[in-house]
């Protein structure tokens, strides 16, 4: 099935720069498309430090099981990447997957297994054959090449309508550093990741303890804080690598100054990647952000933001471009946190729609049109409660999601 390009697709990407020290190498291993890669290696020339997040599935694909085993180690080699299968509820057969790839890997790239980190998206319930992988592995490792970060995002796809990256450089001691992520993710998105992949390295010399902490710490108000459907996939994985693991200077404490910078740009691509997973959702015509304030706790408003963001009734309305915010209070009340309809008042955009638990005597219907024709609607609800708040982002629910998803094994 043809997908059109997502309505909210950038209209230009920025150039990932190269990073010394780290290659990326794609194949065509036609694992389950024809005519595109989706076998892809990220091939650091010496060992670099690595942190990881994981899908909270209790289902979770073999590779995430691998990975999560081996993340102790703190140090990695090569990321293998496949799209098309998602080497999830596949038994023995799963792990023997595993187990074939990393053992030709190890060769390859002359490393430890435990220095081999696997992901695999895609069809789920499905064996993956990687008994040729240790061919396609020699080819990617000798095409690898410092400026193939779009090459590598394009091939991780499944029903990704457009690639997914993000960069940004930051200074530390006077010297220019960056850091490269790319991602994928459409549908399946709820937290506890999403169906979806994101590889990000940067050349600042972190190690892996600290790169844990931080990739921890910005994970839940990023990725963890989208939605496009409300399913939690059984293979998200982020992955964040330092290339620089041998540098004497290695950042080892986490509260180093020289973070300070990566902090924040690290922040800033996490969100800049969750926000263009969110707009390739699935059929998604609308770019919507709930913020919810005044909830007794930061989880609270958490909570009943994702409630509001996963209803198919207020993603529905706004498909339809209908200032429905019936439908945000029906929200509210069923999330099972502290609210009080008298106080509610809620606003899409700058209009404020509803006040102290009636329609705002002020509401004008021509003006919430207006609003509700914006590809991107921020919707925001206060409780009047408290102080606790939260921010999330998800879209809206169209015919063409279930047309995606009805056909999505053909």
């Amino acid at each position: 099935m043809s997908i059109p390009v997502s309505p909210l697709a950038p209209t230009q990407w920025p150039r990932l720069p190269p990073l010394a020290g780290v290659r990326l190498g794609c194949v065509e291993a036609g694992i389950k498309y024809q005519g595109r890669k989706d076998l892809t290696v990220i091939d650091f020339d010496e060992m670099a430090s690595i942190a990881g997040v994981f899908t909270k599935s209790r289902c979770p694909s073999a590779p995430v099981d691998w990975c999560k085993n081996i993340l102790a180690t703190g140090k990695v080699r090569c990321i293998i990447v496949n799209s098309g299968n998602a080497n999830a509820f596949t038994g023995n057969k799963g792990h023997e997957a595993v187990d074939q790839t990393t053992s030709a890997a190890a060769d390859i790239f002359d490393c430890n297994l435990n220095e081999i980190y696997l992901a695999s998206t895609g069809v789920i319930g499905e064996p993956l054959d990687a008994g040729g992988f240790s061919e396609y592995l020699k080819i990617a490792k000798s095409v690898a090449s410092e400026n193939a970060w779009e090459e590598a995002a394009k091939a991780i796809m499944t029903t990704d309508t457009y690639h997914k990256v993000a960069t940004r450089q930051f200074i530390v001691d006077g010297q220019a550093y960056h850091i490269n992520g790319i991602a994928k993710g459409s549908g399946m998105i709820a937290p506890d990741m999403a169906t979806m992949l994101s590889f990000l390295v940067t050349d600042l010399p972190i190690n892996n303890r600290v790169l844990q902490h931080e990739l921890s710490r910005i994970i839940p108000k990023t990725f963890n804080s989208i939605t496009v459907d409300s399913d939690t996939s059984t293979s998200d994985t982020v992955l964040l690598a330092s290339t620089n693991a041998a540098d004497e200077n290695i950042i080892t404490d986490k509260k180093d100054n020289r973070l300070r910078r990566f902090r924040r740009s690290l922040g800033e691509v996490l969100h800049e990647l969750a926000m263009l997973v969110v707009r390739d959702g699935e059929g998604a015509s609308k770019h919507i952000e709930i913020c919810v304030e005044g909830a007794t706790t930061s989880r609270s408003a958490k909570k009943i933001a994702m409630t509001i963001a996963n209803s198919p009734l207020v993603k529905t309305a706004i498909a339809g471009q209908d200032a429905n915010w019936g439908r945000i209070v029906m929200a509210v009340g069923k999330a099972g946190e502290p609210a009080n309809r008298d106080l509610l008042s809620i606003w899409f955009g700058d209009l404020r729609v509803a006040l102290n638990g009636e329609r705002d005597p002020d509401y004008s219907e021509d003006t919430a049109s207006q609003i509700m024709k914006c590809d991107y609607i921020p919707i925001k609800v206060s409780l009047g409660i408290a102080k606790g708040r939260a921010v999330v982002w998800t879209c809206d629910l169209t015919r063409q999601y279930v047309d995606i998803n009805a056909d999505y094994r053909s």
